[in-house]
């Protein structure tokens, strides 16, 4: 099975939004609600302490500027692009949660927690 490389990574990625919006590291940082330091960051690659950018800023940053697919952005930034959570599904998730014991619950938790960890690790 052959690797794909991903040709773009977020920085690039930014560039270009940049460039077809005419906005800059501010006006980004203001529309998905994050510090401007936090884009001027993944502009500039700078990991910090943690993972890069979260899944949420990822879908507000496609939500603020529609000619950027989510799958793009998240293949830029190295992440495997979430699946949709409409509200049923996310009423049904949280039934089924509730009618689980405890202990139970507490071992769905570490499960989801290693599974969005996984999704969270860059893709190579």
């Amino acid at each position: 099975m052959e690797h794909e490389e991903r040709t773009e990574d977020l920085a690039q990625l930014l560039a270009r939004l940049k460039s077809e919006y005419d906005v800059n590291d501010s006006e980004i940082a203001r529309r998905i609600s994050v510090a401007p330091a936090t884009v001027n960051a993944w502009v500039h690659r700078k990991r910090g302490t943690g993972r890069g950018p979260r899944p949420d800023k990822l879908r507000a940053l496609a939500a603020a500027y529609p000619k950027f697919t989510e799958d793009e952005i998240f293949a830029a930034a190295g992440r495997t692009t979430p699946g949709p959570l409409d509200a049923d599904r996310e009423a049904r998730v949280l039934e089924y949660f509730r009618l689980l014991t405890e202990e139970q619950q507490r071992a769905k938790e570490i499960e989801m927690r290693a599974l969005s960890e996984a999704n969270q690790t860059k893709q190579g």
